[in-house]
């Protein structure tokens, strides 16, 4: 009788425990539940500042332009037709004629004719989003730039990594025609692999008309003009 009850009181027990653990799993699984959606929102979500894209008017087509602008295909012929635009005042005059105020301080954001972080005026960096007159001055103190990296460096002291990496959407630092690196060049606005190449290729330039020459075997006048923006010499071979 005693061993009868033993087995009675072992077998409640492993009942009790089977219902534990089942209740855990359940437990378990309606945490994970309650847990999805929160993942799913993560995933979701819009990029942030220094992730989104700026577009460069003086590359983009013209629906491209419409879209980002958001106004008629129709409407940017006169944006076009100005190409290129070598500093961030002259788009800003010809936008002015077709949006009114409050819809370009919007475009900023999103559509921006890269600066030259040595000749730009200093109240010019104000038009970049979210640079004030203090920053604005910053950039203008560490002048002249030889390299991006310069910039990163001395920025550094005042904003973050991603601060930084969003401000050069709309800045560049003109890359020196015989001695930069491929990555320098690369790094300058609208320039890939293909055309670095050819800045390469002519190497060593002995002056800017051989640049104008060589490169302009490969774009128009005006793609030249914005190209010639973005290098300099500075030593004549």
């Amino acid at each position: 009788m005693q061993r009868i009850i033993w087995l009675f009181v072992i077998a409640i027990m492993i009942c009790n425990c089977g219902g534990e653990t089942a209740s855990t799993e359940q437990e378990k699984l309606s945490k994970a539940a309650e847990e999805a959606p929160k993942a799913e929102e993560k995933t979701s979500e819009a990029p942030t500042t220094s992730e989104a894209t700026v577009l460069n008017p003086n590359l983009a087509t013209a629906e491209e332009l419409a879209a980002t602008l958001k106004v008629e295909v129709e409407r940017v012929e006169k944006l076009m037709a100005n190409r290129p635009f070598l500093d961030m005042k002259d788009f800003h005059a010809i936008l002015s004629d077709i949006m009114d105020e409050e819809a370009l301080t919007s475009v900023m954001a999103t559509c921006f004719v890269p600066m030259n972080l040595n000749t730009t005026p200093e109240e010019d960096f104000m038009l970049i989003p979210g640079v004030g007159k203090k920053m604005a001055h910053e950039f203008e103190e560490y002048r002249p730039y030889k390299k991006i990296a310069q910039f990163r460096r001395e920025m550094g002291k005042y904003v973050d990594e991603a601060e930084i990496a969003r401000y050069e959407k709309y800045v560049f630092v003109p890359v020196e025609l015989n001695t930069a690196t491929e990555e320098e060049i690369l790094a300058l606005p609208g320039i890939g692999k293909k055309m670095a190449h050819e800045f390469e290729e002519y190497r060593p330039y002995k002056n800017i008309d051989q640049f104008r020459r060589e490169i302009g075997k490969y774009v128009d006048d005006k793609e030249l003009a914005r190209l010639e923006r973005l290098v300099y010499l500075d030593k004549v071979q």
